[in-house]
């Protein structure tokens, strides 16, 4: 990389918050026309159920090795300067950030569009897993972009009636192959399995899993649509 490209990605432990100024001092230069930041924080209501916190876990070799990816793909398409990633693990109450983006340009634009690119990318690609807590209850849940991000692999190669994963589940027993990509939480060790470069239109080839997908697997035993057999947690 070359020594311009200035990167801090920090995936933090439980219970350690996230220190914005920090991030914000880290890009800042004089050279900086902006500072485009972005703080994710939790959210006290989802589809009218009362929200107490988020819990989340990751895959952290992995993950900060695809935070740089992302952030390798930004600086291709926008001109930057820092470019700083911190993501906490563990419970985040309501009102606190469990993610916080900040990146400088010389102009607002290149890091107005390089920050949403950033987080979008993160929330579609990187293994981290959220769990929503509510008063009555709690559930793993995916994000709009992971979502938006599957259905589109799905289009380019997946066959009609493959599609059996359909919710986010955590392996026990041993590491899963999957078709395209699928973000696989192993009881243990956690494993990434990385998008295939081509799906192809032939649809999936033989011994993957159906779908590009983070997935929970616990309790209940089900058999997987290309014959693997994973424990499924009921929601």
């Amino acid at each position: 990389m070359a020594d311009e490209e200035r990167n801090l990605v920090e995936i933090l432990e439980e219970h350690n918050v996230i220190d914005i100024a920090k991030y914000i001092n880290y890009v800042s230069a004089p050279q900086a026309g902006a500072v485009a930041t972005f703080s994710g924080t939790t959210r006290d209501t989802f589809d009218g159920k009362t929200v107490v916190e988020l819990r989340y876990e990751a895959y952290v070799p992995m993950a900060i090795r695809c935070i740089n990816d992302i952030c390798s793909s930004a600086r291709a398409s926008w001109s930057l300067i820092s470019i700083a990633v911190a993501h906490r693990l563990g419970p985040v109450p309501v009102g606190e950030t469990s993610i916080f983006i900040a990146i400088s340009s010389v102009h607002r634009a290149d890091a107005l569009d390089a920050c949403k690119f950033v987080i979008d990318e993160i929330k579609a690609s990187v293994p981290i897993w959220k769990k929503e807590v509510y008063a009555n209850g709690e559930v793993w849940k995916e994000n709009s972009e992971f979502l938006e991000r599957r259905s589109e692999l799905g289009n380019a190669g997946l066959q009609e009636g493959r599609t059996c994963c359909s919710r986010k589940v955590k392996v026990e027993t041993q590491e899963r192959k999957s078709c395209c990509g699928a973000k696989v939480k192993v009881e243990g060790e956690l494993k990434f399995l990385e998008r295939r470069s081509e799906l192809g239109n032939a649809g999936l080839q033989e011994g993957g899993t159906c779908c590009s997908r983070k997935v929970k697997v616990e309790a209940q035993e089900r058999k997987g649509c290309c014959g693997a057999k994973v424990k499924v947690d009921v929601e």
